[in-house]
């Protein structure tokens, strides 16, 4: 079945119904429900393939996420599947997993396929495959990382300014032996809101720091760090934990109370994301919330531009976190 025989179905021009599936916004409201009844009687699928050939253009974005199970991920990945919606677009996700190799595949992949353009959350500093497919003329937009050489438009988080939030949250609760437990150190996400962390506890001067580093930043590894800390002697315990998420942090206190350790009355535990579970946990999660819906929106909106205008100078959007004060550290 062809364009043509949809057309004579709905009565109206070939060009008509290949605006349908082109540009949408150029039929009235009442044409493009004629041929919307013409293509469902008809049952008509359109050729991909051919319209990328007419068009140049796939109607697909790709979005590579580091954890598509996290639910600040999951949060953003939403709002790019609305943005994309609105313009007549569909998304396909990949999560690499903190996988280099995982994301490699997923880019190639996204170009091969001659997608229309793709976000990016990577996983390390290493940009190269990103820069390359941006010359050659994919669009790419980064979320939470900043390219250095100014190609790549990106929109984030100020993490270092979060695990600052952090830390003097928890000194200002009268805590003096504070952990990090963080993700790998290859995410650099970890990495500035350790480097937050850090320079409020320099600024203190009276309080010390220990770095727990796990494979992975899920509620499974935050509980074996609650194991350890409920496994040493009280006066060995820190009183103050950062987890590097919300999940390994509901994963803490999930441990330590299990553990018979009163949370926050010996150990405080803040997060990191906001995420929708925070708030609904036994025990009320202290949060530093970073945006993931705006940041969403606002990396599909960076794309879209750079789809009608390749040649817009880079834009860097940076979100401020917020503290978000609950029962797991309000002493």
């Amino acid at each position: 079945m062809t364009i043509q025989e949809v057309a004579r179905h709905a009565g109206v021009s070939a060009a008509t119904v290949s605006n349908f599936f082109n540009w949408p916004d150029r039929l009235s409201t009442g044409m493009a429900e004629r041929v919307r009844s013409a293509v469902d009687e008809l049952g008509f699928v359109p050729n991909m393939p051919a319209r990328q050939l007419r068009t140049s253009r796939s109607g697909m974005i790709g979005l590579s996420v580091i954890n598509a199970s996290n639910p600040f991920f999951a949060e953003m990945v939403v709002a790019v599947e609305h943005a994309a919606t609105e313009k007549n677009l569909s998304v396909m996700v990949g999560s690499t997993h903190e996988s280099p190799q995982q994301q490699r595949q997923y880019l190639r992949m996204f170009e091969q396929f001659r997608f229309d353009g793709i976000i990016l959350t990577p996983f390390d500093d290493n940009l190269q495959q990103a820069h390359e497919i941006a010359a050659r003329g994919t669009p790419v937009v980064l979320v939470d990382r900043t390219d250095d050489e100014g190609l790549l438009p990106s929109v984030g988080t100020d993490h270092e300014a979060g695990g600052y939030l952090a830390a003097r949250h928890l000194i200002e609760q009268g805590c003096r032996r504070l952990w990090f437990v963080s993700g790998p150190r290859q995410v650099q996400q970890m990495v500035r809101r350790l480097r937050g962390y850090q320079k409020a506890v320099d600024e203190a001067g009276n309080v010390s720091l220990e770095v727990l580093e796990f494979p992975d930043l899920d509620v499974g590894f935050g509980r074996e760090a609650g194991r350890q800390i409920a496994d040493r002697d009280p006066q060995d315990r820190p009183d103050g934990v950062f987890g590097g998420n919300d999940l390994q942090a509901i994963g803490i206190v999930a441990e330590l109370v299990d553990a018979g350790v009163d949370v926050p009355g010996e150990v405080a535990v803040i997060g990191y994301d906001d995420i929708v579970f925070a708030a609904t946990t036994a025990r009320p999660l202290t949060s530093i919330r970073q945006p993931s819906r705006e940041i969403g929106a606002a990396a599909a909106e960076m794309l879209f531009e750079r789809l009608l205008s390749p040649s817009t100078p880079a834009q860097q959007q940076l979100f401020q976190p917020e503290l978000q004060v609950r029962a797991s550290t309000r002493r």
